[in-house]
């Protein structure tokens, strides 16, 4: 089969203010090869310096993943000193963590391994009742190598991810839910447009306010309280002088709906 251009690898799709990145390896349950790890750092880094774009929605082609973790073959011939390399280089993970705006996984199907670290990097994730969640890679004689072993602690705590983790096991989206490791779960055709209504619902918000909310709500998980409610109070009073928070009370008085310019 004749490789994908790197330019299909993630397909782009703006709708209104949201940008829709769309992981697109079906044939590979869209597995995170290094050339498409790189195509969805190219599109999110795009992303975050377009002004139109307010919040990023991130999905799998297909039907049968979200992305079913990292390409087995590639890891199987990847020398130690290359693996050492691409981990000190700037990781697809971070980049989404690390994005100020809002990114949103629809999850639509198998969401394993990488694909899970994939996800728990994003700041909202809504699944098809069909998904399944886990990190097999203790079953390569690995461990979570994208932040799977940190981020999955603070989202559903340190038994149930220790769980996870060390038998290798996948859950259900309802389990998932239970465990608070998604937020909603919807019809598997439902899913998306889920993700892009909430997407569009959010953009529509003052975007200076949206980052400012995004950087504390995550600060409160590493800062102590007396650290955190400086940094709120910092973010609150440059959100109070900006234009955003005179258009948005004006509009608010006026009964009107806010015109935000992210200024």
């Amino acid at each position: 089969m004749t490789a994908r251009p790197d330019a299909q690898l993630v397909l782009r799709e703006r709708r209104g203010l949201v940008e829709l990145l769309t992981l697109n390896r079906p044939e590979k349950r869209n597995a995170l090869s290094e050339p498409l790890r790189q195509a969805l750092i190219a599109a999110l880094d795009q992303a975050s310096i377009e002004p139109a774009t307010r919040v990023v929605v991130i999905t799998g082609a297909g039907e049968r993943a979200f992305a079913a973790g990292a390409d087995v073959a590639e890891l199987a011939a990847r020398p130690l000193a290359e693996q050492q390399r691409l981990m000190g280089e700037r990781r697809v993970y971070d980049v989404v963590a690390g994005l100020a705006k809002p990114v949103i996984a629809a999850v639509n199907g198998a969401c394993l391994g990488g694909g899970l670290e994939l996800a728990l990097a994003c700041d909202v994730r809504i699944a098809s009742s069909t998904a399944a969640f886990g990190q097999p890679e203790v079953k390569l004689g690995l461990i979570p190598g994208g932040g799977g072993t940190q981020r999955l602690p603070r989202i559903v705590g340190l038994g149930a991810a220790l769980k996870l983790v060390v038998s290798g096991e996948s859950v259900t989206a309802d389990e998932a839910l239970r465990l608070g490791l998604v937020d909603e779960v919807m019809p598997p055709a439902d899913v998306v447009a889920r993700a892009l209504a909430l997407a569009e619902r959010i953009a529509a918000n003052g975007p200076l306010a949206v980052a400012a909310a995004k950087q504390a709500v995550h600060a409160a998980l590493d800062t102590p309280l007396g650290g955190g409610l400086a940094l709120e109070r910092s973010l609150f009073l440059a959100c109070f002088a900006s234009e955003d928070k005179a258009e948005g009370t004006r509009a608010f008085l006026e009964k009107r709906r806010a015109e935000f310019r992210g200024r």
